[in-house]
């Protein structure tokens, strides 16, 4: 461990405890020095000094250093953002994103790297090397090395800034979210909310000193069940309204704002680096190739489900109606906050199925070792739990992944929600094997239902769902086979980085897979065969409305990307409700825009800006690619091998259109996608 750096320490398993915000300026300013360093060195190479090795090599090593501290700083941000770390991020984030921008934009190192490209003998570098050459100088192009002095002096201010925006924008919607909180003292208004939810509010309120009590939060294991469930129409009024405020409740955490500062600077960044919108400058290298064609691939999904969508819509409706909803009575629509309650209770009726009785059987620790089953089966690997390895926190574990005898990587979980950290579930990576690191390191992070009373966890269904999907990303990292860290695991393109996690989903929705973890928490049984079969009876329950609202978000996005000056100081809730109207369930009153707490478009400089639309491109990959699943045997290892050794291995290692084809030997087919959710005509 490097104690006097401890955030640039090169072991492979970090002393968590010792990674405190006090250290965070001094390491990083630290690397960054050394970081700076290396740049000039390479900046000062002499015409015989200059090759691949040396050059273009030697430029994804010189900043490595500071990648991985600045990594471990970032994601100490998303798990335990304590007013202190907040403060020392904020301090040193100007200082990392100027040095990042600055690489791209400092003529004298592009003369070299350029050089370099110019100076590989033919037939000298094999296919990865020839990648990583051609990747490296389009990642200088389209950031910028070719632009004069005073573009460039402009650009390095618009990355800063939109650095800094963006960490705003998810600072908002953390403090908005942990800002709301609410005590039930009378159980009767819980009529119809799970005795799970209940159990885990009763333990909130306990916590918060107010025992006999039920608390409830604006995070999801809290809100989703009183929104699905419960029969108090009032209750789900009140907390739809505060869902809805969140990053828009006062002048405080308003991000409406920062969404059209963030949207004009984007735009700005694009026609500077010669791109006619956002859109088209984050998928130049993508499999869209422009933000028309992405926006045509949702406008023309949304097209093909429309009969479906409208079928759902107004069975909701004429169901709601025949209950004795009043709203639904008197208008013809449900109000925003009984949709959901509405749907659940449709399923509920229409598959004699309630999801809440599918928790017993998906204890969180069984469903973790249900996915590290399939991968073994299907990929070849070994999946081993590792203790006494350091975390930031008590819940995290730690596992490590063997193929044989070697080592392949590790990686970290954690799991439940906290006050401290950010909403959603993700998966990020810490190391890549290569050049002195012995193997991948990555983790998952999610917010899934906690313990309580001494039972287990127990999961609803699309958490576990959200489990397969994060360690689908897990496994993209840590089967890299890449030689070159920066083109190995899910450094691709961002519309198919998404293939290798949503493919996993699919091992959730059979029976054969399914038995292999879905068993009952105290007894051990399997799921009984009458609830297997009335899961997967409602899989494709209103799936057309689900799809329709995937595609709203990545319509939303596509608009504002691509018609940045029409539509960035547009009224959010007039887009919302008008522009996207054939994209929503349509309600009695009007419904809030969610783009003020769009983490997934906001949050990060770029993130999923323009690239919303790459769930369902990637969900059409993997549908098509899950035939052969269906075709050859769902635990075929024939069939996982191949898929490791075409997808997960190879990364960045050629073009994802190159990728796919040799796994299934063909361009896609979008058919596989609708036919598998019942919306092929």
């Amino acid at each position: 461990m490097n104690t006097e750096h401890p955030f640039l320490s090169e072991d492979f398993y970090v002393d968590w405890a010792q990674l405190t915000p006090e250290r965070i300026v001094p390491d990083i300013e630290f690397a960054l020095e050394r970081a700076r360093a290396n740049i000039e060195k390479i900046c000062t190479q002499a015409p015989g000094e200059i090759s691949f090795d040396a050059t273009l090599l030697g430029f994804a090593r010189a900043t490595r250093e500071l990648g991985r501290a600045w990594g471990r700083v970032s994601h100490l941000e998303s798990v335990e953002n304590t007013p202190a770390l907040r403060e020392a991020y904020n301090t040193v984030l100007p200082k990392v994103t100027e040095f990042f921008s600055s690489l791209t934009l400092n003529a004298r190192l592009w003369e070299k790297i350029k050089a370099a490209a110019e100076n590989v003998p033919a037939g000298t570098l094999n296919a990865v090397q020839q990648r990583f050459l051609d990747e490296t100088l389009a990642d200088f192009r389209e950031n910028g090395a070719d632009l004069p002095d005073d573009k460039k002096s402009r650009l390095a201010a618009i990355n800063a800034k939109l650095a800094e925006l963006t960490t705003k924008f998810g600072e908002n919607v953390l403090d908005s979210t942990n800002a709301w909180e609410k005590f039930v003292d009378d159980e009767a208004l819980l009529a119809g909310v799970p005795a799970s939810a209940k159990a885990a509010a009763a333990a909130s309120a306990k916590a918060k000193n107010r025992d006999g009590e039920f608390r409830f939060s604006l995070q999801a294991p809290s809100l989703v069940p009183v929104m699905q469930y419960a029969e108090n129409d009032a209750l789900r009024r009140e907390f739809w309204e505060a869902s809805s405020a969140v990053a828009r409740a006062d002048a405080k955490f308003d991000n409406a704002p920062l969404i059209r500062e963030i949207l004009a600077l984007r735009d700005e960044k694009a026609k500077l680096l010669g791109f006619a919108d956002f859109a088209d400058y984050t998928t130049s290298r993508r499999m869209a190739k422009s933000g028309k064609n992405a926006r045509e691939f949702v406008e023309n999904l949304r097209s093909r489900v429309d009969s479906f969508f409208k079928t759902e819509t107004e069975d909701l409706a004429k169901f709601a109606r025949e209950r004795g909803d009043a709203c639904a009575a008197e208008t013809g629509k449900l109000a925003p906050w009984a949709v959901g309650f509405w749907a659940e209770k449709l399923r509920r009726e229409r598959y004699d199925f309630d999801e809440e009785c599918l928790r017993p059987y998906f204890e969180v620790n069984a469903v973790i070792a249900g996915a590290f089953a399939i991968a073994e089966k299907l990929f070849g690997v070994k999946i081993v739990e590792k203790t006494g390895v350091p975390a930031w926190h008590p819940e995290v574990k730690t596992y490590e992944v063997f193929d044989g005898e070697k080592l392949l990587g590790a990686f970290y979980t954690d799991w439940h929600p906290r006050e401290t950290k950010r909403a959603g579930a993700w998966m990020n990576f810490l190391a890549t094997r290569g050049e002195g690191v012995p193997a991948h390191l990555g983790l998952i992070c999610g917010n899934m239902s906690p313990a309580v009373d001494g039972k287990p966890a127990l999961l609803s269904f699309d958490e576990v769902l959200t489990i397969f999907h994060e360690f689908g990303h897990l496994l993209h990292h840590v089967l890299s086979e890449v030689e070159i860290p920066e083109l190995a695991g899910t450094n691709v393109a961002w519309d198919f980085v998404e293939l290798p996690s949503q493919i996993m989903e699919n091992w959730c929705k059979h029976a054969e897979s399914l038995s292999l973890f879905a068993k009952h928490f105290e007894t051990g049984e399997p799921l009984p065969q009458e609830l297997l079969e009335k899961l997967l009876r409602a899989q494709n329950f209103r799936a057309a409305s689900a799809c329709v609202r995937q595609l709203s978000f990545g319509k939303m996005d596509l608009d504002f990307h691509i018609e940045t000056a029409k539509y960035k100081d547009c009224d959010l809730e007039n887009y919302w409700n008008e522009t996207l109207a054939d994209y929503l369930v349509p309600t009695a009153s009007p419904q809030v825009s969610m783009a003020r707490k769009f983490l997934h478009l906001f949050s990060e400089p770029t993130g999923y800006a323009a690239g919303y639309y790459s769930y369902k491109w990637a969900e059409m990959l993997e549908a098509d690619c899950f035939t052969r699943f269906l075709n050859e045997g769902i635990l075929n290892p024939e069939t996982g091998r191949d898929f490791r050794k075409k997808i997960l291995a190879r990364g960045n290692a050629a073009p994802a259109e190159t990728l796919f084809r040799d796994f299934m030997g063909r361009a896609p087919d979008p058919a596989a996608l609708l036919k598998r959710e019942g919306l092929a005509e």
